[in-house]
Protein backbone atom coordinates (compact mmCIF):
# COMPACT_ATOMS: atom_id res chain seq x y z
CA UNK A 1 0.00 0.00 0.00
CA UNK A 2 0.91 3.37 -1.05
CA UNK A 3 2.02 6.01 1.73
CA UNK A 4 0.05 9.17 1.23
CA UNK A 5 1.76 12.14 3.29
CA UNK A 6 -0.73 14.11 5.36
CA UNK A 7 0.44 17.71 3.53
CA UNK A 8 -0.36 16.07 -0.12
CA UNK A 9 -4.11 16.17 1.06
CA UNK A 10 -4.13 19.69 2.99
CA UNK A 11 -4.71 21.54 -0.84
CA UNK A 12 -7.91 19.32 -1.74
CA UNK A 13 -8.85 19.92 1.69
CA UNK A 14 -8.55 23.73 1.39
CA UNK A 15 -10.19 23.73 -2.01
CA UNK A 16 -13.46 21.96 -0.71
CA UNK A 17 -13.81 24.43 2.29
CA UNK A 18 -13.18 26.90 0.20
CA UNK A 19 -15.61 25.64 -2.24
CA UNK A 20 -18.48 25.22 0.28
CA UNK A 21 -18.30 28.96 1.40
CA UNK A 22 -18.54 30.58 -2.47
CA UNK A 23 -21.81 27.84 -2.87
CA UNK A 24 -23.26 29.13 0.27
CA UNK A 25 -22.21 32.29 -0.58
CA UNK A 26 -24.58 32.04 -4.01
CA UNK A 27 -27.68 31.08 -2.34
CA UNK A 28 -28.01 34.62 -0.34
CA UNK A 29 -30.92 36.69 -1.55
CA UNK A 30 -28.83 39.64 -3.15
CA UNK A 31 -25.44 38.93 -3.25
CA UNK A 32 -24.68 42.55 -5.09
CA UNK A 33 -26.35 44.54 -2.14
CA UNK A 34 -24.33 45.92 0.45
CA UNK A 35 -26.71 46.86 3.17
CA UNK A 36 -27.06 50.66 4.37
CA UNK A 37 -27.14 51.25 7.77
CA UNK A 38 -28.70 54.76 7.43
CA UNK A 39 -32.34 53.31 5.71
CA UNK A 40 -35.05 54.10 8.45
CA UNK A 41 -32.68 56.62 10.51
CA UNK A 42 -32.59 60.06 10.28
CA UNK A 43 -29.86 61.36 7.61
CA UNK A 44 -26.78 62.24 9.65
CA UNK A 45 -25.73 66.23 9.64
CA UNK A 46 -23.56 67.35 6.42
CA UNK A 47 -19.77 68.65 7.34
CA UNK A 48 -19.91 71.24 4.44
CA UNK A 49 -18.88 74.49 2.97
CA UNK A 50 -20.50 76.85 0.20
CA UNK A 51 -19.23 76.17 -3.33
CA UNK A 52 -18.47 78.88 -5.54
CA UNK A 53 -21.52 80.97 -5.98
CA UNK A 54 -24.29 77.98 -5.80
CA UNK A 55 -27.19 77.91 -3.96
CA UNK A 56 -25.70 76.80 -0.69
CA UNK A 57 -27.22 73.75 1.73
CA UNK A 58 -29.15 74.06 5.18
CA UNK A 59 -29.65 71.50 7.48
CA UNK A 60 -33.27 72.63 7.17
CA UNK A 61 -33.16 71.09 3.47
CA UNK A 62 -32.95 67.69 4.65
CA UNK A 63 -36.38 68.48 6.70
CA UNK A 64 -38.41 70.01 3.71
CA UNK A 65 -41.95 68.74 3.19
CA UNK A 66 -41.39 66.42 0.19
CA UNK A 67 -39.28 63.87 -1.25
CA UNK A 68 -35.71 65.26 -1.59
CA UNK A 69 -32.72 63.33 -3.37
CA UNK A 70 -29.10 63.69 -2.07
CA UNK A 71 -26.49 62.33 -4.38
CA UNK A 72 -22.34 62.15 -3.47
CA UNK A 73 -20.65 63.04 -6.67
CA UNK A 74 -17.25 64.21 -7.65
CA UNK A 75 -15.98 65.99 -10.63
CA UNK A 76 -13.40 63.52 -11.10
CA UNK A 77 -15.31 60.31 -11.14
CA UNK A 78 -16.54 59.13 -14.72
CA UNK A 79 -19.70 57.51 -13.13
CA UNK A 80 -20.50 60.61 -11.68
CA UNK A 81 -20.28 61.85 -15.52
CA UNK A 82 -21.95 59.05 -16.67
CA UNK A 83 -25.02 59.98 -14.71
CA UNK A 84 -24.92 63.52 -14.77
CA UNK A 85 -27.74 63.58 -17.59
CA UNK A 86 -30.12 61.37 -15.77
CA UNK A 87 -29.60 63.94 -12.69
CA UNK A 88 -30.67 66.96 -15.36
CA UNK A 89 -33.45 64.86 -16.09
CA UNK A 90 -34.58 64.09 -12.84
CA UNK A 91 -34.35 67.72 -11.98
CA UNK A 92 -36.13 68.69 -14.82
CA UNK A 93 -38.96 66.94 -13.62
CA UNK A 94 -39.61 68.86 -10.91
CA UNK A 95 -37.47 66.65 -8.33
CA UNK A 96 -35.26 68.38 -5.68
CA UNK A 97 -32.03 66.93 -5.13
CA UNK A 98 -29.29 67.75 -3.34
CA UNK A 99 -25.57 67.71 -4.41
CA UNK A 100 -22.57 66.75 -2.05
CA UNK A 101 -19.06 67.08 -4.01
CA UNK A 102 -16.46 65.66 -1.38
CA UNK A 103 -12.87 65.05 -2.16
CA UNK A 104 -12.78 67.53 -5.05
CA UNK A 105 -11.42 70.59 -5.39
CA UNK A 106 -13.93 73.56 -5.41
CA UNK A 107 -12.93 75.51 -8.60
CA UNK A 108 -13.14 71.64 -11.24
CA UNK A 109 -16.52 71.03 -8.97
CA UNK A 110 -17.93 74.11 -9.85
CA UNK A 111 -16.60 74.42 -13.51
CA UNK A 112 -18.11 70.97 -13.97
CA UNK A 113 -21.71 72.27 -13.48
CA UNK A 114 -21.13 75.37 -14.92
CA UNK A 115 -20.07 73.34 -18.71
CA UNK A 116 -22.52 70.33 -17.85
CA UNK A 117 -25.52 71.90 -16.29
CA UNK A 118 -26.36 72.02 -12.71
CA UNK A 119 -29.23 69.61 -11.28
CA UNK A 120 -28.93 70.60 -7.61
CA UNK A 121 -31.23 72.93 -5.86
CA UNK A 122 -28.67 73.45 -3.72
CA UNK A 123 -24.66 72.12 -3.05
CA UNK A 124 -22.55 71.33 -0.60
CA UNK A 125 -18.81 70.82 -0.42
CA UNK A 126 -16.85 68.49 1.82
CA UNK A 127 -13.49 68.59 0.45
CA UNK A 128 -12.45 66.11 3.40
CA UNK A 129 -14.95 63.74 2.85
CA UNK A 130 -16.25 64.01 6.12
CA UNK A 131 -20.23 63.99 5.67
CA UNK A 132 -19.60 60.94 3.21
CA UNK A 133 -18.10 58.97 6.08
CA UNK A 134 -20.92 60.15 8.53
CA UNK A 135 -23.31 59.09 5.51
CA UNK A 136 -21.75 55.55 4.97
CA UNK A 137 -20.92 56.66 1.53
CA UNK A 138 -17.93 54.28 -0.21
CA UNK A 139 -17.11 55.92 -3.47
CA UNK A 140 -19.08 58.22 -5.64
CA UNK A 141 -21.56 58.45 -6.88
CA UNK A 142 -24.27 57.24 -4.12
CA UNK A 143 -27.82 58.47 -3.83
CA UNK A 144 -30.22 58.20 -1.31
CA UNK A 145 -34.56 59.19 -0.82
CA UNK A 146 -35.66 61.03 2.30
CA UNK A 147 -38.73 61.31 3.12
CA UNK A 148 -40.12 64.52 4.03
CA UNK A 149 -39.18 64.33 7.64
CA UNK A 150 -35.40 63.45 7.26
CA UNK A 151 -35.51 59.30 7.19
CA UNK A 152 -33.34 57.88 4.55
CA UNK A 153 -35.56 55.60 2.78
CA UNK A 154 -32.82 53.69 -0.10
CA UNK A 155 -29.34 54.19 -0.52
CA UNK A 156 -28.13 53.37 -3.90
CA UNK A 157 -24.51 52.80 -4.95
CA UNK A 158 -23.10 53.51 -8.43
CA UNK A 159 -24.15 55.83 -11.23
CA UNK A 160 -28.38 56.33 -11.75
CA UNK A 161 -27.70 54.02 -15.29
CA UNK A 162 -28.57 51.56 -17.12
CA UNK A 163 -31.56 48.12 -15.85
CA UNK A 164 -30.19 48.62 -12.41
CA UNK A 165 -31.52 51.98 -11.91
CA UNK A 166 -34.32 51.39 -13.34
CA UNK A 167 -34.85 48.46 -11.89
CA UNK A 168 -33.79 49.03 -8.41
CA UNK A 169 -33.81 52.67 -8.02
CA UNK A 170 -36.96 54.23 -9.94
CA UNK A 171 -39.34 51.66 -8.06
CA UNK A 172 -38.14 53.02 -4.85
CA UNK A 173 -38.50 56.40 -6.24
CA UNK A 174 -41.61 55.92 -7.04
CA UNK A 175 -42.88 54.48 -3.67
CA UNK A 176 -41.26 57.26 -1.93
CA UNK A 177 -43.12 59.46 -4.27
CA UNK A 178 -46.75 57.56 -3.31
CA UNK A 179 -46.16 57.18 -0.02
CA UNK A 180 -45.58 61.24 0.78
CA UNK A 181 -48.80 61.98 -1.45
CA UNK A 182 -50.87 59.80 0.44
CA UNK A 183 -49.87 61.13 3.92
Amino acid sequence: MTNIKPLYLLPPIIFFILAIIMFIGLGRENPNELPSQMVGRSAPNLTISPLSELPFFDETDLKASNIKIVNFWASWCPPCRAEHPKLLEMAANGLPIIGVNFRDKASAAANYLDDDGNPFVAVAFDPEGKSAIDWGVTAPPETFILAADGTVLFRYIGPLVGSDYEQRFLPELEEALVGSRTK
